[in-house]
């Protein structure tokens, strides 16, 4: 097995793992990351979503030699006490239900933020149109989403 070196939460880790084995699994099962979820491991539901550089990618769609040398961000990286805009939004906004879609749509979320600070509700549907809530919470996304705008200036 190769070692891998990444840097994750700005951290540089390294992990003895099969090339091919996705970065979800590498977060998760090698660096006890467990925030980033499984959801259906083909990259349509958004559950494993972090963020690469600036942008949200699906972690199971990355292998682990693709991950090599890159910078990842996961929903354990926005903030311990929870003072990311954000997580204070989803928070203050009563978003989560059920959980399944919840780091997915956060990190989503922060990507867009920085992107977009400004985020109009067609940014915010464009962002979290490839994530799934299986709760229908997305109102209450849109809702937290430009808080964590507000938040955030």
């Amino acid at each position: 097995m190769p070692e891998i070196s990444l840097v994750v939460n700005g951290e540089r880790r390294t992990v003895n793992v099969d090339a091919d084995t996705p970065l979800l699994w590498v977060l998760r099962d090698e660096l006890q990351l467990t925030g980033t979820k499984y959801g259906c491991g083909v990259g349509v539901c958004g559950a494993c979503t972090v963020v690469q550089g600036d942008a949200a990618v699906r972690s199971c769609q990355i292998t682990a030699m693709a991950a090599a040398g890159q910078s990842f961000a996961t929903i354990e990286g926005l903030s311990g006490d929870r003072s990311d805009p954000c997580q204070r939004a989803w928070i203050d906004e009563d978003v989560a239900q059920c959980g399944y879609c919840q780091a997915g749509m956060l990190i989503t979320a922060h990507a867009l933020l920085k992107a977009k600070p400004n985020a109009t509700d067609a940014d915010i549907d464009a962002a979290i149109d490839q994530s799934v809530c299986r709760c229908g919470t997305y109102p209450r996304i849109r809702r937290a989403i430009h808080q964590a705008a507000r938040r955030a200036r």
